[in-house]
């Protein structure tokens, strides 16, 4: 691994084998841990950030559409599998997710990047705890069919870091907190308690995941002179003309940083300005 923190990053980033990908990681995030001012001294020398199709993705899963996914059913093995194996592929694009998150935009204050390569750790090991259990299903990651959707809005969001904090870690990532309960119920009545307790592991980490979003998407807008709640519907409205959808988890929404208002302009389905 190269001494320089942001190519290290991009080096984790662009690693199309899985393990791999993960290894540089957990190795890189020690390191950081280890040395508290590792990120400070490369904060000059932020380099180029890799073009947003440069995220290492391994052969298998082959990518499709998300109509083309099967249908993740709970009442025999394989569809947990099937289940589970989604779960992992998530959790695989969030590596990614982080990691660009950490060597996409320069100019931001030490912490963010502390912040983001944290996240890309945290998931490197969710992802971990999935795959465990999807072998003892006795499928493996790559087994089945994948879709690309989040990386899709990496892309869309490439060129702007505020809409990058408004619209991955709040929407398409807090969507988990909102499905995820329902999941471990189905789970746990097809008799996978296991599965239902990797889950409240990686909910309780993704909590903070979406509260680090809502935090650098404040601190970003205060930086622009923008209304938090305003700018955030404005672009979801931009980005997702169609809505966003309930039901919503709302006390995991609170603890992760919505206001009173986002919530209830959500419950009410609004999708007009912030007045």
């Amino acid at each position: 691994m190269t001494s320089d923190f942001f190519a290290q990053v991009r080096q984790c980033l662009s690693a199309s084998n899985v393990d791999d990908k993960l290894s540089l990681t957990h190795q890189l995030a020690t390191k950081v841990r280890q040395n508290k001012r590792y990120i400070q001294q490369a904060l000059g020398n932020f380099g180029e950030a890799l073009s947003s199709q440069s995220n290492g993705v391994p052969a298998q899963p082959e990518l499709v559409s998300a109509v083309q996914v099967p249908k993740r059913g709970f009442g025999t093995q394989e569809g947990r599998a099937i289940m589970v194996h989604a779960i992992a592929h998530i959790e695989f694009n969030a590596i990614n997710l982080a990691l660009d998150a950490v060597q996409r935009f320069e100019g931001m204050p030490e912490a963010y990047y502390v912040d983001w390569l944290r996240v890309a750790d945290e998931e490197a090991y969710h992802f971990e705890l999935i795959r465990a259990h999807l072998r003892f299903l006795g499928a493996d990651y790559g087994d089945y069919l994948a879709h690309q959707g989040l990386w899709d809005m990496a892309e869309k969001t490439a060129h702007d870091v505020l809409e990058r904090m408004a619209l991955v870690p709040r929407v398409l990532e807090a969507r988990g907190l909102d499905v995820t309960p329902g999941i471990q119920e189905k789970l746990r009545q097809a008799g996978d308690k296991h599965a239902a307790t990797i889950l409240d592991i990686i909910f309780a980490d993704e909590v903070g995941h979406v509260e680090v979003g809502t935090r650098w998407f404040h601190y970003l807008c205060k930086q622009e002179g923008k209304k938090p709640d305003e700018t955030f519907f404005a672009l979801v409205k931009k980005h997702f003309p169609k809505g966003i959808y309930g039901p919503y988890n709302v006390d995991a929404r609170q603890e992760a940083g919505f206001s009173a208002n986002e919530i209830e302009i959500l419950l009410q389905g609004k999708r007009k300005k912030v007045t």
